[in-house]
């Protein structure tokens, strides 16, 4: 790939050091995704700048318009710090006409939103947990066709904000519960699922048009499944200390048949593209003991450090990290926004 200017983009408290000396690893953990990419890319030789945001659009307008950068390296997870404003800092990308990597503002909008994703998914027959919805500011009515044990989440949130053994519920007086936390402590409505009792396995998939998957991955919860239900909480995806005392770990998924490999492929594709997105994203499925399989998430834009299941994925697959930078920056550039096409 030729040299680029790259304009990195992140929320400002995640800017990384130079080097990261005297850094804890718990602290290298919160800002790794972005040293892990700006690094990466200067070592290939093109020119890296970060620009840290938190509201002010007048500093990315300026960033764009001063430096010319090739192509944003969209790193963003909120605006304002609020998670579902990361649509609009890359429509206003598209407005200004600036080539970017990662997911479009529709595909954004679709998959951060899990109840309409939820639902879009039902239309295309594409099986996913029975749920229901729960508004904040109203009162607490859930479908008597729900079946215990429930998951309660929040609606809009990702990094599993919220989610903690205590989102499993068994019983009514639980559930209410557990649904005014949701709402008092993210502010957002309460998604309210089914649980699905089996193993969490990862898709990776990479493409606008033509689309690519990686090998399937999987969550191993470890010890903590000898004393807890095996969920994704905050705990298990980012705090370090919690998954060396458990030993859990992420890997290729283990045991299962070409024919599962290529049926989840086709789903994750299927996802991908009923809810319209671009770039690259993480399906995030369930799979029961008698192999069905349930889709909990779609995740645009997900976790890109080097050494996590993405990027893991991708190297099992014979791409390396840098690579698989490079595939997103093409992909990006090659994306035919509006713009481009009128």
């Amino acid at each position: 790939m030729k040299k680029l200017r790259v304009l990195v983009l992140t929320h400002e408290s995640l800017v990384p050091p130079e080097k990261l000396d005297g850094y804890s690893p718990q602290q290298i953990n919160e800002f790794k995704t972005e040293y892990d990419v700006m690094t990466f890319l200067r070592n290939a030789g093109h020119e890296v700048r970060a620009l840290g945001l938190y509201d002010n659009l007048a500093d990315l307008r300026a960033g764009i318009a001063d430096w010319k950068p090739d192509v944003a390296f969209n790193l963003l997870q909120e605006f304002q710090g609020i998670i579902t404003y990361d649509q609009h800092i890359v429509a206003y990308l598209e407005l200004m006409r600036q080539p970017y990597t990662g997911c479009n503002p529709r595909g954004m909008m679709l998959s951060r939103d899990k109840i309409l994703s939820k639902q879009i998914l039902a239309y295309h027959r594409i099986p996913t947990p029975r749920f229901a919805i729960c508004r904040r500011g109203q009162p607490i009515r859930v479908p008597a066709k729900l079946r215990y044990p429930l998951f309660v989440k929040s609606s809009t949130e990702d990094a599993s904000l919220g989610i903690a053994q205590a989102s499993i519920v068994e019983d009514k007086a639980r559930l209410k519960e557990r649904i005014e936390f949701i709402h008092e402590s993210t502010k957002t409505d309460a998604l309210v699922e089914e649980y699905i009792e089996g193993r969490e396995l990862y898709v990776s998939v990479c493409g606008n048009e033509r689309l690519t998957t990686f090998p399937v991955w999987e969550m191993d919860f470890g010890t903590l499944l000898d004393v807890n239900v095996g969920i994704a909480t905050r705990k298990v995806k980012w705090d370090l200390k919690y998954q060396r005392k458990h030993g859990i770990r992420t890997g290729k998924a283990a045991g299962l048949a070409d024919a599962d490999h290529e049926r989840l492929g086709r789903m994750s594709k299927r996802i991908y593209r009923a809810l319209h997105m671009s770039g690259y994203a993480r399906m995030d499925l369930r799979m029961k003991p008698d192999g069905s399989v349930y889709v909990l998430e779609a995740n645009c834009n997900p976790n890109l450090s080097h050494g996590e299941d993405f990027a893991d994925s991708a190297e099992s697959a014979g791409e390396t990290y840098e690579a698989l930078l490079h595939r997103i920056i093409r992909l990006g550039l090659g994306y035919g926004a509006e713009w481009r096409l009128t």
